[in-house]
């Protein structure tokens, strides 16, 4: 399947100029052959907005998201502000599929930082991966992927891609240059990794959106400004890479539950 990302800087604050600039992105990326578009963490909203991100997590965002994926005829991973029945406002990202269904939510489950603690609930559970087509899509959102164990998690569950909208702020260049390649080779899974470009409220994004083999190496990627990035996934590599480095096989769950004994002494 080849999948496609918008790094964008977006309207923040404007859901209906964010929805006109999806609609572009959606129309260019199928006309390039692309089957799913990524988009950046509460792309449709703006990540850094004030206490308008409450006000808006309570508009409908996700019908008109559907309804441009079902013209389109291309999935989608759509970053949107989630409120819950139960009063809670959630971080979340959705699969939506090409007929408009929403396929699955992940609910940020790692919190970054006093921003995003003073507005948002942490999800309380890992999402499991997705059948789309001939893929299984799992999703994280931002600091999740930060973390080893989600990716693991996710990959121990038959993720081929794992799709991450992002809203990365400098001085974290580092996450976005060099710990993706990490988890996709550690992992043996294709990352998407989906960023904010340019400034918005008190943050100024490092941008550098990729997408990431399960070799480690960069199938495409954006260091800065507005635009689209593509890559080919193909699960039949998922499972090759794996017969190859065989770490998920090869792991020894059975001591990491026990940890490190007190008073062994070294050989």
């Amino acid at each position: 399947m080849k999948i496609a990302g918008l790094q964008t800087a977006g309207t923040p604050g404007d859901v209906d100029a964010n929805l006109h600039e999806l609609d572009d992105a959606c129309r260019r990326a199928r006309a390039a052959g692309a089957e799913l578009l990524v988009t950046s963490e509460l792309f449709v909203t703006g990540y850094d907005i004030g206490d308008a991100v409450l006000d808006l997590a309570r508009r409908d965002l996700l019908s008109p998201a559907r309804d441009l994926a079902r013209r389109h005829g291309i999935g989608l991973v759509l970053g949107a502000p989630e409120q819950a029945a139960e009063g809670a406002c959630y971080n979340s990202a959705f699969l939506i599929g090409a007929d408009g269904a929403v396929l699955g939510r992940h609910r940020k489950t790692h919190l970054f930082g006093a921003l995003d603690r003073a507005y948002f609930t942490p999800g309380d559970r890992l999402t499991a991966p997705v059948p789309y087509r001939d893929l299984r899509i799992a999703l994280l959102i931002c600091y999740d992927v930060e973390f080893p164990e989600p990716v693991r998690a996710a990959a121990l569950a038959g993720a081929d891609l794992i799709a991450v909208p992002t809203a990365q702020m400098r001085p974290y260049e580092f996450v976005a240059d060099h710990l993706l390649r990490v988890r996709a080779w550690e992992n043996q899974v294709y990352l998407a990794y989906v960023n904010h470009d340019g400034e918005e409220g008190s943050l100024r994004y490092v941008g550098r959106s990729s997408l990431v083999a399960p070799s480690g190496e960069v199938l495409d990627g954006i260091r800065h400004g507005t635009g689209l990035l593509y890559a080919d996934v193909d699960p039949e590599t998922v499972r090759k890479c794996r017969a190859a480095n065989p770490y998920l096989a090869d792991r020894r769950p059975e001591l990491y539950a026990r940890g490190p004994v007190a008073g062994d002494r070294p050989c």
